[in-house]
């Protein structure tokens, strides 16, 4: 069982249409009602700016971790709880990961898909034991689910690993989904100081 306080989530700087705006809204006034710290990119712009918004207009708490240079290009946005300044995408991602009890991936492009992927990988290699859900609303994430199938079937993936990236299909079913998971850590980060 697993314990969110807060919550990473990895979301599109675009907006998608309505039926995406609308469930990002939904999932940010449950998180909000239930007092769940949400810790995300720091943009204003697309999915990412709807959901910090819409949680600070119901009286969440929203984390915010952007790179100096996405500044002008992201937009960050200035009215959240607190706003991360780091120097890379490593960083921004390192920093989402210990801030985090949990990640849920929303609909998105490129740079989501990069997120989850890496989020599950360090799973997989036992650096950390923090679970990840996508909200499948209305099947965005089917073809993704498929391939990872198809990773089984081929022998890319072992099947242990594959159950790593679970999938629910809406809003209120991701702080359950999260919670019931088990994922155990069998491996610590190493820092530098460490090596």
């Amino acid at each position: 069982m697993v314990a969110v306080r807060s919550l990473g989530v990895f979301c599109g700087s675009s907006l998608g249409d309505a039926r995406h705006q609308a469930v990002v809204r939904q999932l940010a006034g449950i998180l909000a009602e239930r007092q769940i710290e949400v810790v995300y990119g720091g943009g204003n712009v697309g999915l990412m700016g709807i959901l910090a918004g819409e949680c600070l207009r119901n009286g969440g708490e929203v984390i915010g971790v952007i790179p100096v240079g996405l500044f002008t290009r992201e937009v960050a946005h200035r009215g959240l709880t607190r706003l991360h300044e780091v120097g890379s995408m490593h960083e921004r991602k390192r920093l989402m990961y210990d801030l985090s009890d949990a990640f849920v991936a929303l609909p998105g492009g490129l740079g989501t898909l990069e997120e989850l992927a890496e989020v599950v990988t360090w799973t997989q290699l036992g650096l950390h034991g923090k679970p990840m859900v996508l909200l499948n609303t209305d099947g965005f994430w089917d073809p993704l689910l498929a391939q990872l199938d198809r990773m089984v079937d081929e022998g890319f993936l072992k099947a242990a690993n594959r159950e790593l990236v679970q999938a629910c299909s809406a809003p209120e079913l991701v702080l359950p989904s999260l919670e019931a998971a088990e994922v155990t850590a069998v491996a610590k980060w190493i820092t530098p100081d460490e090596r």
